[in-house]
């Protein structure tokens, strides 16, 4: 006879969906895209370890026999980690830089992307010869050059800084944002008067 076991469905407890956002020693993000969160227990390890300052914490607390303490919810690092200029060349970035629209008809739907040049004639996968196209697009202009079908890119491709996705990246908020983050995350934007 075999024996069956049934185990309940995870739930995510409030302490699970309690993520630090991780600032770099100046206190700005290390990324905005993807935003730098830790776990609350990557985080908690780094504060044992002595390689953080907390700076907001969560009104809860994890406990063990002999200590208790708040979940931190902001720290940053205490040396400075220097980041690149340039982003990654990935297919998020990529939308991001395009505002997730097809660069030919303006769709934003069915994303995917196309190589001004074709790889077939020899383009090569570069943030110059790239742009976010709708799969139907993508389709029509097929191995062909932009000029010979008549489809230009809406924008000329570039190679963004990480300045210019940050500031593109703020028309497409996180599905969650913290309201301890608020001041990290936009720390360099307008204050209303």
């Amino acid at each position: 006879m075999q024996s069956s076991t049934f185990t309940a469905p995870h739930r995510q407890t409030v302490i699970d969906a309690s993520p630090a956002l991780v600032l770099n020693a100046d206190f700005r993000p290390l990324s905005y895209f993807p935003l730098s969160l830790w776990s609350w227990q990557d985080t908690i390890k780094a504060v044992f370890l002595d390689r953080v300052n907390i700076v907001c914490e969560y009104e809860h607390k994890v406990h063990s026999p002999s200590f208790e303490m708040a979940v931190p919810s902001v720290v940053a690092l205490k040396n400075y980690l220097k980041t690149s200029r340039y982003p990654a060349f990935t297919r998020f970035n990529l939308f991001l830089r395009d505002g997730f629209t097809c660069q030919y008809c303006g769709d934003k739907e069915d994303l995917t992307f196309d190589h001004l040049v074709p790889r077939s004639r020899g383009g090569r996968t570069t943030w110059q010869n790239v742009v976010a196209a709708c799969a139907p697009c993508n389709l029509h202009k097929g191995a062909r050059l932009y000029s010979e079908c008549n489809m230009h890119p809406a924008r000329a491709p570039f190679r963004p800084t990480n300045q210019d996705l940050q500031n593109r990246g703020r028309a497409f908020p996180p599905n969650y944002l913290h309201t301890s983050w608020m001041d990290y995350l936009y720390w360099d934007s307008e204050l209303d008067p």
